[in-house]
């Protein structure tokens, strides 16, 4: 009778076991991300969780109906605007596990060129609260400190080298990688340029080992490289380059100096551009004086330093909060109390409200379609040179500022896109169909999804289709000419010249 009992409780032992088994097994698919790293993820508190579902991925089998984002997770983004959960995507922590759907196209699908805009990646702060303690962030860039990479230490090693690399203008000058004790002003941080190293790793994966756009063989002639004349948007440029290039070579590396913030290069007269942007900065300078949360969170923040509203306001404190936030730093003190996370938020929903106003009155899209036309411009001129057969650059990478790909999404019609984060990537993919090769396609991917057809060129374009695909020839009409139309003209030229009445 004994040994009968035993063996009854061994065999439901074994029934729970496998039970348990079976459901982590499926659990498992639904951890939240900071669970499924091995760097853990700083969560706030009250932020919400994000839930990713792992699932198995099979090339070409995207279809118009699973494009869409597949059961939305309420505890992935909250039903109303919150100013924590969005300053906390703004961070863009390094290590969080995102679903990059770049390079992915059916199987008679070749690759082509692959154009890539970037954000730099995390940095100090350009402005500095009045009266109060910078923070202190290490720039000295460490390896065994978090947030780290497999490949930060061989970047620094590299970083210290680079004579032999052609650098345009003023960028010949800068450093190739931040290295001050406490940074300075507006310099790329240890995150900044792990985001990117990050970056290229993911497009190293998709465009590199699954098509193969570029060989270990690789040349100059193949690769574009444009970067303002800022330190943190090269260095965010060689970290991205760094890890995606295979065999990343000095000798072959030459970057172009930009010298507006917008990419107009020559083509950068333009009076009604700068009308436009003067007639936004009036619509937020209304906009602001109308809250008067906002204006009682300003004179509540005066008082904690000591100095007039204006004073305050002027010195942009939200730059130098959101660095506090980001790097999980106190926010600053004196002996008239804290600046505290109340504040924080009303100055952070603030912008997420002027935000959804600034698209509803249009003038930020009227500047945006004339201050990014010269760098769409020369974007689908590279993909026709390439269509035609003509030699040009497969790979081109634009490092740039938050005000470039801002102007560029607005111009595009991606209305819905959150406002560029820190190390944020916009690309354009162009695609040939090897079975019609006078067909061609692009895609338009944004931090790693797929936009395509939310975009003002594409929003029509047939869905049953099976192919995640534009058309060439709709973002060329697009550039060409839509994007005159809906400033009644035919040209950038007259555009640009055009009398208000």
């Amino acid at each position: 009778m004994l040994l009968r009992n035993r063996f009854l409780l061994l065999l439901a032992l074994a029934a729970l076991l496998a039970f348990l088994s079976l459901s982590l097994q499926f659990f498992s698919r639904w951890l939240p991300v900071s669970m499924q790293l091995k760097t853990p993820v700083h969560v706030l508190p009250g932020l919400p969780v994000r839930l990713v579902p792992i699932a198995p991925e099979r090339e070409g089998a995207l279809t118009a109906k699973n494009r869409k984002r597949i059961m939305p997770d309420l505890l992935t983004e909250p039903s109303a605007p919150d100013p924590l959960y969005e300053a906390n995507l703004y961070c863009n922590t390094p290590g969080v596990a995102e679903r990059s759907m770049e390079g992915h196209a059916p199987h008679n699908f070749k690759l082509l060129s692959v154009q890539v805009m970037i954000r730099h990646g995390d940095r100090y702060p350009l402005y500095a609260i009045p009266k109060t303690k910078r923070p202190d962030i290490d720039c000295v860039l460490e390896p065994d400190r978090d947030p780290s990479h497999p490949n930060l230490a061989d970047f620094i090693s590299h970083m210290t080298k680079g004579s032999e690399a052609q650098m345009d203008g003023t960028l010949s000058s800068l450093p190739r990688y931040p290295s001050h004790s406490l940074c300075e002003m507006g310099e790329l941080t240890q995150t900044g340029v792990v985001q990117h190293l990050y970056n290229g790793q993911i497009l190293r994966e998709n465009y590199l080992k699954k098509h193969k756009l570029l060989t270990k063989d690789w040349t100059a002639k193949q690769v574009y490289i444009e970067s303002t004349g800022k330190s943190r948007t090269l260095q965010s440029g060689l970290a991205l380059l760094y890890s995606f290039l295979p065999g990343f070579d000095w000798k072959k590396i030459s970057v172009k100096h930009q010298w507006s913030s917008i990419f107009c290069s020559g083509h950068c007269d333009c009076p009604m551009r700068n009308h436009y942007l003067e007639e936004e900065q009036r619509r937020q300078y209304s906009y602001r004086i109308k809250n008067a949360q906002l204006e009682k969170t300003y004179i509540d923040m005066a008082k904690v330093v000591e100095v007039p509203t204006k004073q305050l306001r002027a010195s942009n404190p939200i730059d130098s909060l959101l660095c506090h936030f980001c790097h999980n730093v106190t926010f600053p003190c004196t002996k008239n109390g804290c600046i505290n996370i109340e504040h924080f938020k009303t100055i952070k929903a603030h912008q997420i409200e002027d935000e959804r106003e600034r698209h509803e009155k249009q003038l930020y899209y009227k500047y945006a379609l004339l201050a990014t036309y010269p760098l769409l411009n020369q974007t689908v001129s590279r993909m026709q040179r390439i269509s035609e057969g003509k030699k040009a650059e497969a790979f081109a990478l634009y490092s740039a500022h938050d005000v470039t790909l801002s102007p560029v999404l607005s111009a595009i019609g991606l209305t819905e896109a959150r406002f560029p984060r820190f190390a944020a990537r916009l690309v354009f993919e162009l695609w040939q169909n090897t079975d019609k090769p006078k067909d061609h396609y692009v895609r338009i991917l944004y931090n790693g999804e797929d936009l395509t057809f939310q975009t003002s060129f594409c929003r029509e374009q047939e869905r049953r289709s099976s192919r995640p695909l534009c058309p060439l020839s709709k973002f060329v009409n697009f550039v060409k000419r839509e994007m005159f139309s809906a400033l009644n003209s035919t040209s950038y030229y007259d555009a640009c010249r055009q009398k208000m009445f």
